[in-house]
């Protein structure tokens, strides 16, 4: 078999860069639980002593640090004075956690990942998949704050008001259920924009739902949720629903089919189901690109074996692409879907 030293090289250049980003997962993670990019952040040049002292680490540690920050394009130096800035758009994506940019949380899944990679492996070999509860906590707080940014940004502004007649509905005063709402970012965003509605969090997840409940306290919305333990195929009625909401989460549901029955089951006459899902192509090629292979990674990892793990096993991925949604969600007695906004990361789908 020939080999084309050409490609060869090219192949093994893009390898070092490969293994250069996995390496700075961890450094990212550092300087996130460190304190040190927010430490750096609107401060301007600093030197590894000064970081050092206004962070309380190691300054030779850290020096490897910063270079390691400065090699991958994080951060910028000056040889002229030795010292390191981070510059306010890179400030925007490991410093300013209420930003629409903040990153970190990404990287929390990541060490999750890295821990359960027995786990992983074993699931690989198994017809049994793995459950979301039996990964690593950092999976759960992790996922919160990677796609808290997202919902921040789009979810109110955005998302709600491209569904027809809902942001009235809120406003004046609806009933909300939230499913696989996770530590309730999505939950508590809603509650803080429509005070005169009630919103319930559904998540088979129990020690999300203490997180979430915690969480709504702190907001002081707690007077306008309620949390609970249920799954996305039995959640409570409560009398009926004018919006249910699903956010990144039906793919790994293991009967999508099921839950999307349920859901038409429980809304109010007129009501809307919001389905907030990756924005992927319907064909493997239309996904070969940055985007798509994260979201393929994801899915290997995370939410193919987290439905294999339920019954049904429906295993949809987080690349299931919008025709495939479609037929599930109709399967569930849905006769209108549409696709009702998009951003490069997500689309939301109304079925009504």
């Amino acid at each position: 078999m020939a080999i084309d030293p050409t490609k060869l090289d090219a192949f093994m250049g893009k390898m070092v860069g490969e293994m250069g980003a996995a390496l700075n997962a961890t450094l990212i993670l550092l300087g996130d639980k460190l304190g040190l990019y927010k430490a750096m952040a609107g401060a301007g040049p600093m030197t590894p002593a000064q970081l050092a002292k206004k962070t309380g680490t190691n300054e030779r540690m850290l020096r490897e640090w910063l270079n390691a920050q400065a090699a991958g394009g994080i951060l910028t130096f000056q040889s002229a004075d030795n010292t390191y800035t981070l510059p306010e758009e890179q400030a925007m994506a490991f410093a300013d956690e209420g930003g629409p940019a903040f990153l970190c949380g990404a990287f929390q899944i990541l060490a999750s990942l890295a821990k359960d990679e027995a786990k992983i492996t074993h699931a690989f070999r198994s017809d049994k998949g793995l459950g979301w509860h039996e990964h690593d906590v950092c999976l759960f707080r992790g996922t919160e704050r990677f796609f808290r940014p997202a919902y921040a940004a789009n979810l109110i502004s955005s998302w709600i008001p491209a569904l027809s007649g809902v942001q009235q509905k809120l406003t004046a005063g609806g009933t909300v259920a939230d499913v696989g709402c996770g530590h309730g970012s999505s939950t508590i965003l809603m509650a803080q924009a429509f005070p005169n509605s009630h919103f319930f969090g559904f998540d088979y997840h129990d020690a999300s739902i203490s997180a979430a409940q915690l969480a709504a306290e702190e907001a002081g919305v707690a007077d306008r949720i309620t949390f609970d333990v249920a799954p996305a195929k039995s959640f409570p009625r409560n009398n009926g629903y004018d919006l249910v909401t699903f956010f990144d989460c039906l793919h790994d549901m293991g009967d999508p089919a099921g839950a999307a029955k349920h859901v038409k089951s429980t809304l109010k006459p007129g009501g809307t189901w919001m389905i907030v899902e990756p924005n992927a192509g319907d064909t493997v090629e239309a996904n070969l690109n940055p985007v798509g292979r994260m979201f393929y990674c994801a899915s290997a990892l995370i939410c193919t074996p987290a439905s294999l793990s339920q019954e049904v096993g429906a295993a949809l991925g987080a690349q299931a692409g919008e025709r495939k949604l479609r037929e599930v969600i109709q399967q569930g007695g849905f006769t209108k879907v549409r696709r009702a906004a998009e951003t490069p990361f997500n689309m939301v789908l109304e079925a009504t």
